[in-house]
């Protein structure tokens, strides 16, 4: 079966906290969809299960990643960030504009 679905048809902005969109989720790969307001934090999170790729389709803000070692790194529209295995990290929108980003993972990750 072939699906397509665009992100920004169909926004999940959410006052409360950032929003997800669970896109796709298939026997190896599962994509969800995250809308970030300003100044929303995804708060840590911790992959034991699977790598993770997060690309950032609109806006801008930062992702810490923490291995033991905190890093911060700038993202904005374009960025593809890599989370490995065990890694923990957190994203925030830390620019004027919504961030929406896409997260591409194994199936069995939960949040």
């Amino acid at each position: 079966m072939n699906r397509a679905e665009t992100v920004f048809q169909n926004p999940a902005f959410d006052e409360g906290g950032v929003g997800k969109v669970n896109n796709f989720t298939g026997a190896a790969l599962t994509t969800n969809t995250y809308y970030f307001k300003p100044g929303q934090t995804l708060d840590y999170q911790n992959r034991l299960v699977s790598d993770q790729v997060y690309v950032v389709l609109s806006g801008e803000g930062q992702c810490t990643l923490d291995n033991g070692q905190q890093e911060t790194i700038n993202i904005a529209t374009g960025s593809v960030v890599y989370v490995p295995t065990g890694v923990q990290f957190k994203m925030t929108n830390s620019g004027s504009e919504q961030l929406i980003c896409t997260e591409v993972c194994h199936p069995n990750h939960q949040h």
